[in-house]
């Protein structure tokens, strides 16, 4: 049974009684229409994210109804997207890359169909459209939209990256990246590359479960926040979140290497995925500027380490990222016009070594 999708149509019905007609029809249509993360404001002018739908999981036990083999997932990303990125992320340093397949989106939204406003992700009608991004190669869908669509003919949430797809049941098997991650880490060591990684350890996992709460709160939801704000008061309100969030980042990476000690752990991928997207797109587009990662001299740092791990670099398209949020948002920068800089090099030298034991 889904819940939301119940709650939804209670809601549509409790406010079909006191309409009528045309009303009915714009009233029910404006309920149904598909949605972006623009849409997502509160009425005191704050954004807040809606929860993903899809939450099943893949499992090593192979009587699951999705067991974990090799060939049979696929992932749709955007490379643009941070939720998205920390899922291929995974996928490569964990040496899935053999066994999971996956497909970028091209990096600005476009009109997904013709009948209403919607703006979502695209594929590319070929792959010499725009490098990096790709035709849809299972089931010819022009766009993510299609792909809820063929999984749920009900759907009324956000066409949102990641979704990861079962090419046997033809359905989505999740689109929530923080349930994703951790079937990348563990359920698929059978068949992995390099199953020996572990980034989600017993011992750590209380303090990697609270890391990344304050963190998702503060920095990954929070250049959000500051984003998308519609009035100061939120804005002000969650730019004043984010920087301590940040200081606090800075303090404990003052003293050791990741944020859970001398490993790299989940909590750092999750990090990492907006810090290197801040200096290039946050500080300018969602008015994050109050201090660049530059200035920040171990988050700075730190994130070259994490850039720097093998399969990481590969995972960062910042041409799509700049596309994507640049040329996404007209309500933020209406004429879509990219910023040539900064053009950081996060391949240069760090000094996050000198933590190792």
């Amino acid at each position: 049974m889904n819940v939301p999708f119940i709650n939804r149509e209670i809601q549509v019905q409790t406010a079909l009684k006191y309409t009528s007609g045309f009303q009915q029809l714009s009233f029910k249509h404006s309920l149904q229409m598909a949605r972006s993360a623009l849409d997502e404001m509160s009425a005191t002018g704050a954004f807040e994210r809606t929860a993903s739908t899809f939450r099943n999981i893949i499992s090593r036990d192979p009587g699951s109804r999705f067991p974990a083999e090799s060939g049979r997932y696929h992932l749709y990303i955007s490379y643009a997207c941070p939720w998205a990125s920390r899922c291929l992320a995974y996928l490569n340093i964990k040496g899935l890359d053999q066994a999971i397949s996956f497909t970028s989106v091209k990096s600005k939204w476009e009109r997904t169909k013709d009948s209403d406003e919607h703006m979502g992700w695209v594929f590319a009608s070929s792959s010499a459209e725009e490098p990096g991004a790709e035709p849809d190669p299972l089931n010819g869908a022009k766009n993510i939209r299609e792909l809820y669509e063929f999984a749920s003919t009900n759907y009324s949430g956000k066409y949102t990256v990641p979704v990861l797809w079962d090419k046997k049941l033809k359905t989505i098997v999740n689109n929530e990246s923080s349930d994703i991650i951790r079937m990348f880490n563990s359920e698929f060591n059978d068949i992995a590359g390099n199953a020996a990684l572990d980034l989600y350890p017993p011992h750590l996992q209380s303090q990697i479960n609270e890391i990344n709460e304050w963190i998702y709160d503060g920095i990954n939801n929070g250049v959000y926040r500051c984003g998308f704000a519609k009035k100061q008061e939120p804005y002000d309100e969650a730019v004043q979140k984010l920087y301590e969030t940040l200081d606090k980042c800075e303090m404990i990476l003052s003293k050791q290497r990741y944020l859970c000690g001398d490993q790299v752990t989940e909590a750092d991928i999750r990090l990492f995925v907006t810090l290197i997207r801040f200096d290039e797109v946050y500080a300018v587009h969602f008015k994050c500027n109050k201090k660049l990662l530059r200035e920040f001299p171990h988050l700075f740092n730190y994130t070259k380490d994490v850039f720097q791990i093998p399969g990481m670099s590969s995972t960062v398209n910042m041409e799509h990222i700049k596309k994507h949020y640049y040329g996404s948002h007209p309500t933020i920068n209406p004429y879509g016009i990219i910023p040539q800089g900064p053009n950081i090099d996060y391949s240069s030298p760090h000094d996050r070594e000198k933590f190792s034991k």
